[in-house]
């Protein structure tokens, strides 16, 4: 592993000295790196992995952007202490946000269309379940 960084390390270094290379380099990296984090922000709601996505995309922009490594560190030290105040909480609070997650998740599918596009595949129409914005129609 230390000598792939260490490869790595060098092979950036000589990109920092072509000036023209080196920018669209940090260009390609801010723009996978924002939308990788994008998606995650997008998924945080769902279950599956939205915080490790979010992670991930602020780890792509760490590697270019020194700001982006300081939200890492301050978002991963947030998450970590939220996360261990939620699991010190009694069931009933851990219930709540169990209720506020689902209820997130299908608003969200509300609004993009996928409950009123699903209740008409099983033949169910309803004008209240159609997206208020238009999508999914």
């Amino acid at each position: 592993m230390r000598r792939w960084r260490h490869a790595w390390a060098h092979r950036r270094d000589r990109l920092r000295e072509r000036p023209v290379a080196d920018f669209a380099y940090r260009v390609v990296v801010g723009v996978v790196g924002l939308v990788v984090l994008l998606v995650g922000i997008i998924a945080i709601p769902y279950p599956g992995p939205g915080w490790a996505i979010v992670f991930v995309g602020l780890a792509i922009l760490a590697t270019e952007f020194y700001w982006a490594h300081r939200t890492l560190t301050f978002t991963r030290d947030r998450y970590d202490s939220a996360m261990a105040w939620f699991r010190g909480q009694g069931w009933f609070a851990q219930a709540l946000g169990a209720v506020f997650t689902a209820a997130v998740v299908v608003a969200t599918l509300w609004l993009v269309g996928a409950v009123g596009w699903s209740a008409g595949l099983l033949g169910f129409d309803h004008p209240a379940l159609d997206s208020p914005i238009g999508l999914g129609a």
